[in-house]
């Protein structure tokens, strides 16, 4: 320490792993918050680092790993809350590490998209990438990843991959649970306001609607549905369309909060109270579902949680087999849902 000192140079990984007795590995996973340390051998590097003053050379370790410390972060999706809690999952995990996030849209109806993809993953080097629905639902993707050496995590509300490229929730099962808590109340019509028919998480959500109806011999046709694409608007249309169809729902689940929210428009423009006239639940508890009102009744979906543990797999991929892949949602009881009348 004395002799770098003395040449008044700063001070290198090298320096830090002499002093401390370990490998320089060693080190950088205590850089990155890797899982693998014990107490004790962290906190002595961290006293070695905070003693030097060392700060790490990134462009010097991206330069040898032949890769830059960024996480890539690709989508094109409608929901865009669903797609800023995903980005603070990831800063949260990355925040004090050398790691950076560089944000990717597309348009998956792009006639180039795969070029796209394979260019931005080429010419950024990334340390790895994380990829959204519905692009993450094509394996052509995945394939892509691997035969560039990148490494990568899909997020899916289905099982896509093998756990140390997933981070999955149970659409299907949640939304059964909520459909089934409806029913308990007494609701008998329940309807739909399904997401794009291009999403696997629209699909998860909508089969999750059908298996509850059909376990308690309830009706489940076409009449009952009304597609929206994850926005407000459509939610309001589709809202709209169910209402003024034939015989009249008790309540509506909506494939989203932002939908749902447009469907509470739909009832109120139609004099409706919500929960007296008609019940309405959502899907991810995302900041709308606690300040609209009536404040919503929803599934919370983990998606920060989510993104945590992808920037966690892709940082640490030695323990990424050992992360947690499934994230189970929860039903959130607010006051957008009651009987309906008749259980009064």
């Amino acid at each position: 320490m004395n002799d770098r000192g003395a040449r008044g140079a700063s001070p290198t990984i090298n320096d830090v792993a002499r002093l401390a007795g370990v490998s320089k590995k060693t080190v950088s996973r205590v850089i990155n918050r890797s899982p693998l340390l014990n107490d004790a051998t962290r906190e002595r590097i961290e006293a070695v680092i905070a003693e030097l003053g060392y700060v790490p050379n990134r462009q010097a370790r991206s330069l040898a790993l032949r890769r830059n410390f960024v996480l890539g972060l690709i989508y094109d999706n409608p929901n865009a809350q669903m797609v800023l809690n995903f980005q603070q999952g990831v800063l949260d995990t990355i925040k004090d590490t050398e790691f950076a996030l560089v944000i990717h849209p597309v348009d998956r109806r792009s006639p180039t998209l795969f070029e796209d993809i394979r260019r931005f993953v080429e010419q950024q080097r990334h340390y790895g990438v994380m990829i959204l629905p519905p692009l993450s639902e094509d394996d052509q993707f995945a394939d892509l990843f691997r035969e560039l050496g990148c490494n990568y995590v899909r997020m899916g509300s289905a099982e896509l991959d093998e756990p140390a490229h997933l981070v999955q929730s149970n659409d299907r099962q949640a939304v059964r649970e909520a459909i089934d808590y409806l029913v308990a109340q007494g609701h008998r019509r329940i309807g739909l306001i399904a997401g794009p028919s291009g999403f696997r998480s629209a699909h998860e959500r909508r089969q999750g609607w059908i298996d509850s109806l059909v376990a308690h011999g309830l009706p489940h046709d076409e009449t009952m549905v009304a597609e929206g694409n994850y926005t407000f608007e459509t939610g309001q249309s589709a809202g709209e369309a169910l209402l003024g169809r034939g015989e009249p729902f008790t309540a509506i689940f909506a494939s989203n909060d932002v939908m749902a929210a447009g469907a509470i428009h739909a009832a109120h423009h139609r004099g409706l109270d919500v929960p007296k006239d008609i019940s309405i639940v959502g899907f991810d508890d995302t900041v709308i579902a606690a300040t609209i009102w009536p404040p919503l009744t929803t599934v919370r979906w983990p998606i920060r949680t989510m993104a945590q543990s992808a920037a966690r797999k892709l940082i640490h991929p030695e323990t990424a087999g050992k992360e947690q892949a499934l994230f189970p949602a929860e039903l959130i009881l607010r006051a957008s849902t009651e009987p309906p009348e008749t259980e009064r």
